[in-house]
């Protein structure tokens, strides 16, 4: 008995001298295209809404600078066509002192005309942060700035029909939708809180890191298509283009993101009705604890690096404004 068995043995051996197992091991699951492409979805949030956005509002800043150039060569100072067809084209040698006048009517308008994109989003911004962190609206500071950017494109649709009629101010005023809604400053606040509160630790690097790729590859597009599609598709083209972006972007985030679910506690100091709603929005404690936030201190030296970011962010993009 004990000699077959040691032959069973060893056939059951190959000539090397290893076991065979008798059952293949299980092997590990590979993923499909189809559930990679479902993950790569499920990430995918906010990043399209931020490309459209930033890609919208370059494409359109070209035109917006040559709609006001001729706004106040034709319209305020009446030139004729003559003289602003040259001076669209570049060809100013003839009309040296015309271009000095428009560009003096250009630069004292864009001079206010960037206090009021800037100044009521600074204001905002005091209070958005800390309100959507208390009432989880993330979805409202993202979707709200582009409503914003809507009503800035169609009434640039509307200045450019009636062009004659409206002079450069009016046009210059469309910038106020956008600036009243929070513009591309809430946006970003908007973007990057909710990424914040959807992401886990491992992943938040990488998808702030691809938000920031989507709002730098949005510049370079928007500004290459720009002035070519101005010379072929004209100002309504632009305007249209850029609109139905915003309208895209706007229709997207509206399906596509969900709010992060509060505590119960939370829930039940939720203000009712609109007048409670802008109360507690414009509520003194959100200033106090947005600069909290900003300058408390914490471990190596958390306020001195924090207040040396701000600075160096004021020293680059000061210059650009």
């Amino acid at each position: 008995l004990d000699i077959m068995n040691g032959i069973t043995a060893a056939a059951e051996k190959p000539a090397t001298g290893v076991e065979v197992p008798l059952k293949d091991e299980p092997k590990a699951k590979r993923t499909g295209v189809k559930e990679k492409l479902m993950q790569i979805r499920s990430n995918i949030t906010v990043e399209p809404i931020i490309a459209c956005y930033i890609m919208s509002n370059v494409f359109s800043g070209l035109a917006v600078q040559n709609l006001n150039l001729e706004k106040a060569c034709r319209v305020n100072l009446g030139y004729s066509d003559e003289v602003c067809s040259a001076l669209n084209r570049r060809q100013t040698e003839n009309y040296t002192l015309e271009e000095s006048e428009v560009q003096k009517l250009t630069a004292s308008v864009q001079a206010w005309k960037n206090i009021v994109q800037t100044a009521f989003p600074c204001i905002l911004v005091l209070f958005v942060g800390s309100w959507s962190d208390k009432t989880g609206k993330r979805k409202a500071c993202i979707l709200l700035p582009i409503v914003g950017e809507v009503l800035c494109c169609t009434s640039f649709i509307l200045n450019t029909y009636f062009f004659y009629e409206l002079p450069l101010e009016i046009t210059a005023l469309s910038d106020l939708f956008p600036s009243l809604t929070g513009g591309w400053i809430t946006v970003c606040v908007g973007v990057f809180s909710y990424i914040g509160d959807v992401t886990t630790k491992e992943m938040r690097t990488f998808r702030v890191g691809v938000a920031n790729l989507c709002m730098s590859l949005g510049i370079p597009i928007g500004m290459s298509l720009s002035g070519i599609l101005l010379q072929q598709i004209g100002y309504y083209g632009i305007f249209l283009i850029s609109n139905c972006l915003y309208l895209t972007s706007l229709i997207y985030g509206y399906i596509r993101l969900k709010d992060p679910i509060i505590s119960s506690d939370r829930q039940r100091e939720q203000p009712v009705g609109c007048k409670a709603w802008v109360c507690s929005f414009f509520d003194a404690r959100h200033v106090r604890e947005t600069l909290t936030v900003a300058f408390r201190t914490g471990p190596r030296r958390r306020r001195l690096r924090v207040s040396l970011l701000i600075v160096v962010v004021c020293v680059i993009f000061g210059p650009l404004h």
